[in-house]
């Protein structure tokens, strides 16, 4: 859903796009041990995606919103999480953003993925969980299937400054327009409450 979102967003800015592929491979040492890894395609290896890598396929515009998913400067503020504007001009800092060969510490494939990407995302709309420590001017909230994890709507809320800059649009799977949602919360939680 925030891979939609972050296109239709992107496609209504004016201007071209250029798309930025990235090299994927997997990690040899441990692939060599098994014949079937010897058969993962690029093609097959360019369709994985996960919220912890840039997506193999990255469209960029100028004005494009991004989001960096590594520290590559913590003295100059270039840290995971922090939010950049894609821009043709000399206005504020200029970055250069190197393309880095990323993978994931803890496997979601029986392989590691190795993605050589620069390490950004589209941040127009962002999940929930990679929203989390920032504070925005405005958030509007898209729960199609509504919130399904403890603590997750009270996350997404109080990410916005204040209550009048928080939007929320909440529907069923028919896109009937709903006024409530579930708020997820562990039970145990209540247990010790006087």
């Amino acid at each position: 859903m925030v891979d939609e979102l972050n296109d239709y967003i992107t496609n209504l800015l004016p201007g071209d796009e250029k798309e930025f592929l990235s090299s994927d491979s997997i990690d040899r040492p441990g692939a060599n041990d098994n014949e079937a890894f010897k058969h993962l395609t690029p093609e097959f290896l360019s369709c994985l995606k996960t919220s912890c890598l840039p997506n193999h396929s990255m469209k960029l515009k100028i004005g494009t919103t991004i989001m960096l998913i590594r520290n590559l400067d913590q003295f100059e503020g270039l840290c995971n999480g922090t939010r950049l504007t894609v821009s043709s001009t000399n206005i504020g800092n200029t970055i250069y953003i190197p393309r880095m060969s990323l993978s994931l510490s803890q496997y979601l494939w029986p392989f590691k993925l190795i993605r050589r990407q620069f390490p950004i995302i589209v941040s127009f709309a962002m999940t929930i969980n990679k929203s989390q420590g920032q504070s925005l001017d405005h958030v509007g909230l898209y729960f199609p299937k509504g919130v399904s994890s403890h603590g997750q709507l009270y996350v997404a809320m109080s990410r916005v400054k204040s209550k009048a800059s928080l939007k929320i649009l909440i529907h069923d799977k028919d896109k009937i327009p709903l006024h409530q949602t579930t708020n997820v919360v562990f039970k145990e939680v209540f247990h010790n409450v006087v």
